[in-house]
């Protein structure tokens, strides 16, 4: 018996105008995936199209470095506000030393996550030590390693006010002249997108 063949079972060969929309569908789906992530990539690497401005007020400290970095020893587990000064307390350093325990207060529900600290690198005056102990019981102190605060921090000498992280990765850095209300903005920020601390 021949077998009858039916036409209708034959493959039929796409029509070529619904070929191309295919292709042209398939390339807008790897365009729309991969296109955003190579336009990130060459940013990134070009540094090209890389905005100016910046939400922050103090210096960004990106590069990994922590408080020992600093010439300082301390396994606090809060945010913290450090006060450097390697050159013993003068007047900047406790005009930052009074700012940080304001912006501890200022900080409201979240002021147990963070602390406020003060590191120098010479013992401060007698009269100093006093008032520290009598006005500002919360106040860690801590000694400073100058040899190792000179290569780890700029400044030439001057106090300085340190946000730190939970893990002890200095965060922001200002000078004294710094307004409180910036560092506040900036602390209040931090704590909003942290989980930590």
């Amino acid at each position: 018996m021949a077998s009858v063949i039916n036409r209708s079972d034959t493959p039929r060969s796409p029509d070529p105008a619904i070929r191309r929309r295919g292709r042209l569908q398939l390339l807008l789906i790897l365009l729309l995936t991969l296109g955003p992530m190579a336009l990130a990539t060459s940013m990134y690497t070009l540094k090209f199209w890389v905005p100016e401005s910046r939400n922050y007020h103090g210096e960004m400290i990106g590069n990994g470095q922590g408080r020992a970095a600093l010439g300082v020893s301390s396994d606090e587990q809060r945010w913290q506000l450090l006060v450097t000064a390697p050159n013993g307390c003068d007047g900047d350093c406790q005009q930052l030393v009074y700012l940080a325990r304001q912006l501890q207060i200022g900080l409201g529900r979240d002021a147990s996550r963070a602390t406020h600290a003060l590191a120098v690198g010479q013992p401060v005056d007698t009269a100093y030590a006093t008032r520290l102990q009598r006005e500002y019981p919360q106040l860690q102190r801590y000694t400073l390693n100058v040899p190792t605060y000179t290569q780890g921090a700029e400044g030439n000498g001057a106090a300085q006010l340190w946000i730190v992280d939970p893990h002890g990765n200095l965060v922001l850095r200002y000078d004294p002249q710094v307004k409180g209300k910036d560092v506040l903005t900036d602390l209040r920020h931090l704590l909003k997108l942290s989980n930590i601390g």
